[in-house]
């Protein structure tokens, strides 16, 4: 058994020296050449992210805007006041903010003064609306600035007056003003013209010649419209003044209350309503180049033409 095994063993070992030595030119066949395999694709470029860049800011509610910037005013007031000693505050109640509100946001605002500068384009006012226009115009900032200006100003320039000096009689005299205000917006904006079905805007005429408007700024304190556009007496002006004169007698300090004095202060408030007509007349035009606020300007000449009665 064994000498089987190793002679099948010398046969496998030297079964191809054999083969190699009856063929000794031959040469071990080479295998085929592979088929060239197509390139990979090239991979997909994704397109390169834009350069990150921060949203943009919200737009400013304009109602939000002035509510912050009365918030800030009131409070500094109210601070300066405790610095001063004029008011007993604790010192946690004085570290906070004063909420102040002169609007309210996401609702529709009328600008009642411009509707009042667009003259026979607005439309017939409702008694409340009128009482809407007379509240504006009372508190409209403009007019309580000039209010508190030119108190200021008369209490420094005549302390010796019956209003008496120093911070008592500036706030008698802001009293005074404001009360004085009140009343003629009440007459002359609201009550008479409710009852007369008087329109109580001024209606102007910017592409009349100059001295048109001039006549018409005149004109408009005796003569002016009614709620349906017809011409009618401008009761607002010619029975307002005397109400607003009868009434101030009642409180104006160092007034005379005479006949005479009383038909004097009506007749100064006659004349120098054109002056008020001209302003709401020509300011707009002037305005419109030079963006100015025309609003202020007719304050301070009401002001000045209501503090020159006698």
């Amino acid at each position: 058994m064994r000498v089987v095994f190793a002679s099948g063993l010398v046969a496998v070992l030297f079964f191809p020296a054999s083969i190699a030595a009856q063929f000794p030119n031959s040469e071990p066949a080479a295998l085929p050449a592979l088929a060239s395999l197509p390139a990979a694709p090239a991979p997909h470029q994704l397109p390169a992210d834009p350069p990150h860049q921060p949203p943009p800011p919200p737009a400013l509610d304009p109602c939000t805007v002035k509510n912050t910037g009365a918030t800030t005013a009131v409070t500094g007031a109210m601070r300066a006041l405790d610095v001063l000693g004029f008011t007993e505050r604790s010192a946690a109640a004085a570290a906070l903010p004063v909420i102040s509100r002169v609007c309210i946001p996401h609702l529709p605002i009328i600008n009642w003064y411009a509707r009042f500068l667009t003259g026979p384009l607005v439309k017939p006012l409702s008694p409340r609306e009128k009482a809407h226009l007379a509240v504006h115009n009372l508190i409209d900032p403009f007019n309580l600035i000039t209010i508190a200006g030119i108190s200021a100003i008369s209490v420094a320039a005549n302390p010796h007056s019956a209003y008496g000096p120093g911070f008592r009689g500036y706030g008698r005299y802001v009293g005074v003003s404001f009360t004085q205000d009140m009343t003629g917006e009440f007459f002359g904006t609201f009550l008479i013209p409710s009852i007369t079905h008087q329109d109580p805007h001024y209606h102007r005429m910017p592409g009349a010649p100059i001295s048109h408007r001039m006549l018409h700024c005149v004109d408009q304190v005796e003569w002016t419209q009614a709620d349906n556009g017809r011409g009618m007496p401008n009761y607002g002006n010619l029975v307002g003044f005397a109400f607003d004169d009868a009434i101030s007698d009642l409180y104006v300090p160092d007034e005379r209350h005479n006949l005479a004095s009383s038909a004097s202060r009506y007749g100064l408030a006659l004349a120098t309503a054109p002056v008020d007509n001209c302003v709401i007349e020509f300011l707009p035009d002037v305005a419109r180049h030079i963006h100015i606020q025309i609003v202020i300007f007719q304050r301070i000449i009401n002001r000045v033409s209501i503090n020159s009665a006698p």
